[in-house]
């Protein structure tokens, strides 16, 4: 049904001047007028309450319709996955009227974006890459542009990604926002995140949605304020318009949101202490969590207050920077004007708890901004460890990998450092020597750090030559052997995945004479061997 309020208000008048001329017709004391007979009368009591009834009516449905559109703006895509195409990246399209298409953002967004009448689908989101996951206790999001410079994307994913157990992947959320309207563009990152990233994809651990292409507002129009030229009035526009879009995307999938950079890189364990955190101050009556110092970064919300932050931030998305409005709202909700400054800031305090050190740091130089170069860090963000030390057996070690600076292999088995080689190719190994035959319970070997997620070892295997030739023989040679015999004599136990190779050796290949990894194809980057545990 439509809203006619022009018919309402016309009923409304229609029905009241019924009932005046009907008044009006009653004679007075003086018995000037005639009494209308009792017929006259009757029917006009009938058109009165007709007209009563189609009005309740009406406004019934108004009512009705209001409660529908209510329940609309805050429906999502059904719980399954939604369909995307095999072989190519495109935007999942919705046919009007379906109500399953999600129309999050609140009704009074005509007020603050009227161009948006024009379009009615213009609030649905493309959902490029999704599972539909919801129901985890993290939602991460992550804003992306097209920079002019470098994007840094790729490699904040694979910092988030890098140190998480399989149990957080399952409670996690990435959702990654390609706040632009080209929709080649927009296929091309989803396109990159799906191959980085395949198995993430896979799991709905990673989603890429997109704006419809009329979402944004003629940004010539708007006003310079502050002293920022055109360009930078502009950004900050955009960037409020695509958090609040990101924030009432993520609203109904999880119990926190976490507003995050595409520039960043994460400390390891990040997820383990942001949830620990959130536990500990969950019966404060906070707005937000604070991880970092640094404008929006880090920034953690319970996800029902989203809607209300989200149209603060519409409200007045042209007037300040996204940053100013948060504190805006710390105001509103706690200061009294009638009290100084000081009482104000500590006010405010106790809706904002910080968390230190920092778990996460700007790395990007090229600012999203065309032509500002970002040198902002955190101070709070200590320097973490980009190895992890063991106790290794003595071993005679030796690569065909040249490394760089002083990473060498022997620093990093005595877990001084991280072994970081150029350029591996196909062929290439590192050989862990034993002097004499030992027994190895297990092994693991972790290729990346969280600073440079993406030097990991590809196609590369992990390889025993146990010291036994004839039990090493019986091995390789039975019908029901899960193992392959590589050259010199030396079996393949185990591969890198994800830039992780661990496991267990059996006591059928035990004592072991020497340990080795093979790289089988060329790399595109560097190799990184960040933690080496050999253990007897």
């Amino acid at each position: 049904m439509r809203f006619y309020p022009f018919r309402l208000g016309c009923l409304l008048v229609f029905a009241c001047f019924v009932s005046i001329t009907w008044i009006k017709s009653i004679p007075g004391d003086e018995g000037s007028a005639e009494l209308p007979d009792l017929q006259t009368l009757y029917g006009r009591l009938l058109v009165a309450e007709q007209l009563g009834g189609e009005v309740s009516r009406d406004v019934s449905r108004i009512f009705e319709q209001l409660r529908n559109m209510s329940r609309d703006a805050n429906m999502t895509h059904p719980a399954g996955p939604v369909p995307t195409t095999a072989d190519t990246v495109s935007t999942v399209k919705q046919p009007e009227g379906n109500p399953g298409m999600q129309m999050f953002l609140q009704l009074n967004i005509y007020l603050y974006m009227p161009h948006l009448r024009h379009h009615p689908n213009s609030l649905a989101p493309n959902v490029v890459l999704t599972q539909g996951r919801r129901g985890v206790s993290m939602v991460l999001g992550i804003p992306t542009v097209k920079r002019e410079k470098q994007s840094y994307l790729v490699n904040t994913l694979s910092s988030l990604l890098f140190s998480l157990k399989s149990s957080q992947c399952r409670d996690l959320l990435i959702v990654i926002f390609v706040a632009e309207t080209d929709s080649d563009y927009v296929g091309s990152v989803a396109e990159s995140i799906r191959k980085n990233f395949p198995v993430e994809v896979k799991s709905g651990l990673l989603e890429v949605v997109s704006p419809s292409q009329y979402y944004y507002p003629n940004f010539t129009l708007l006003k310079e304020t502050f002293g920022d030229s055109k360009d930078r009035v502009k950004w900050r526009t955009k960037q409020n318009l695509d958090f609040s879009f990101l924030m009432l995307y993520a609203q109904d999938k999880g119990t926190y949101y976490v507003q995050l950079e595409d520039d960043v890189v994460a400390k390891e364990g990040y997820y383990n202490d942001m949830k620990t955190f959130a536990t500990q101050e969950a019966s404060k009556k906070w707005l937000y969590l604070e991880f970092s110092q640094l404008g929006f970064i880090g920034k953690m919300f319970r996800t029902r207050d989203l809607p209300m932050i989200a149209e603060f931030f519409l409200m007045f998305h042209k007037d300040k920077p996204i940053d100013w409005l948060l504190d805006h709202i710390l105001w509103v909700k706690a200061c009294n004007p009638e009290k100084d400054k000081k009482d104000c800031n500590a006010q405010k305090a106790l809706l904002k708890q910080t968390y230190k050190p920092s778990l996460f740091q700007h790395v990007g130089l090229h600012s999203s901004l065309p032509g500002k170069l970002q040198h902002l860090k955190d101070k709070d963000f200590r320097k973490q460890s980009l190895h992890r030390a063991h106790n290794n057996p003595a071993a005679q070690l030796n690569s065909s990998m040249k490394h760089y600076q002083q990473h060498s292999l022997d620093r990093a088995y005595q877990g001084q450092d991280f072994f970081w080689a150029v350029t591996p190719i196909q062929g290439d190994f590192i050989l862990f020597n034993f002097s004499q035959p030992i027994h190895i319970s297990r092994y693991l070997f972790r290729s990346g750090n969280i600073e440079t997620s993406r030097d990991m070892l590809y196609n590369t295997t992990v390889e025993v030559l146990p010291s036994n030739t004839s039990a090493r023989d019986k091995l390789v040679t039975g019908s029901s052997s899960n193992y392959t015999q590589s050259d010199n004599g030396f079996i393949i136990i185990g591969a890198f995945q994800n830039g992780v190779a661990q496991g267990e050796i059996e006591e059928a290949l035990q004592p072991i004479s020497a340990l080795r990894l093979v790289v089988h194809s060329d790399s595109d980057v560097w190799a990184v061997l960040s933690e080496v545990h050999i253990k007897v």
